[in-house]
């Protein structure tokens, strides 16, 4: 099956040590941390053992969900147009309405960006048919990056890694080509742990957020994990500003979650969630405005200090963590298939 080339890592290294270097994040003398350079003004990092350089700051698909056609097709341009090369979507977002938006909105850019799809089924079947649908929706032959999404529990990690499994599928349409490395997303960090230790991913998409960080130490056994084995993360929930507090007034129709709405504030953020190693890039939340937000953080991305530090930490005693402090996951998941020797 004859498969587009896919992106090569572009433009020269850039770097610098940080003032006031703070050990919590990542040392940005380290040459995995580097940026690349881009003329177009939004830096790049190498997305792990993929090789491949995408921008700092990705396009979240949900967004195209509640756009016409026409905004969405802008709304790609724009980012586009502004050095963003990484694009994410899912069947999820929107009941399907953010791929079948994302399919016209790449017209003349599907050999330019990295493309990242993902699925929410747990069986291959399931996720066989899934991936063969997003494949048609996205008006492409394969995904550079394809993730199981929005793993939580023991029950969703056994069954998509035992016999008949989601993970199945992943291995089969590497071989044949319609996506070329694997990752998963996960919403709790039993989850995200267990699947690190079943499978040598390239990528975990994981929430990485001050707030979180802060309260209840939400991600450092996450992202060492990451580090050991090798896996670029994604960084999602960037800029959110946590969970709603009781009788509060919910914005921005009701989201499920408070997000920064300030520009000083969404640069903290960004600027928290990428000195982190090993986070390679972010996706900010789903709304248009603060999406050209995290656009402009990026482009003004530096490396971050031990006073950004304790800014962030300050900040984050505003807020409720949006992600539970307790796990409610049960028990941790043995190996079922011996994916390690597959990976």
């Amino acid at each position: 099956m004859k498969r587009r080339t896919f992106l090569k890592t572009v433009g020269a290294a850039a770097g610098g040590v940080a003032a006031g270097f703070h050990p919590a994040f990542a040392d940005p003398a380290d040459p995995t941390r580097r940026l690349i350079s881009h003329a177009s003004g939004m830096p790049r990092r190498v997305l792990g053992r993929t090789g491949q350089a995408v921008s700092i700051i990705g396009f979240p698909g949900l967004v195209l969900g509640k756009l016409t056609q026409e905004e969405a097709n802008r709304a790609v341009r724009a980012s586009y147009d502004q050095g963003v090369n990484y694009f994410d979507v899912a069947p999820a977002y929107g009941n399907g309405k953010a791929e079948v938006a994302m399919g016209p909105a790449l017209e003349g850019l599907r050999d330019k960006i990295f493309l990242s799809c993902k699925t929410k089924k747990r069986d291959a079947k399931g996720a066989m048919e899934e991936l063969e649908q997003s494949l048609r929706r996205l008006k492409t032959d394969h995904f550079e990056l394809y993730q199981l999404h929005v793993m939580s529990t023991a029950a969703e990690v056994k069954e998509t890694f035992g016999p008949g499994g989601a993970m199945e599928t992943l291995l089969k349409a590497r071989e044949q080509g319609k996506v070329r490395w694997l990752g998963f997303s996960a919403h709790t960090k039993e989850a995200a742990l267990d699947c690190l230790r079943q499978f040598k991913f390239e990528t975990v998409m994981y929430p990485v957020n001050f707030i979180e960080h802060f309260q209840h130490k939400f991600d450092p056994e996450v992202l060492a994990l990451c580090r050991q084995s090798g896996a670029a993360v994604i960084a999602i929930k960037p800029i959110s500003a946590g969970n709603w507090r009781p009788g509060e007034k919910r914005t921005r129709g009701n989201w499920w979650y408070r997000v920064l709405e300030e520009q000083g504030e969404i640069s903290q953020a960004i600027r928290f969630a990428l000195a982190l190693d090993p986070v390679a890039t972010a996706i900010p939340t789903s709304f248009v405005d603060l999406n050209e937000m995290s656009i402009v953080a990026g482009k003004a991305f530096r490396p971050a200090t031990g006073t950004d530090l304790d800014a962030m930490r300050k900040l984050a005693e505003k807020y409720s963590p949006l992600f539970p402090r307790k796990p409610l996951y049960l028990g941790a998941v043995g190996p079922h298939t011996n994916y390690g020797a597959l990976a």
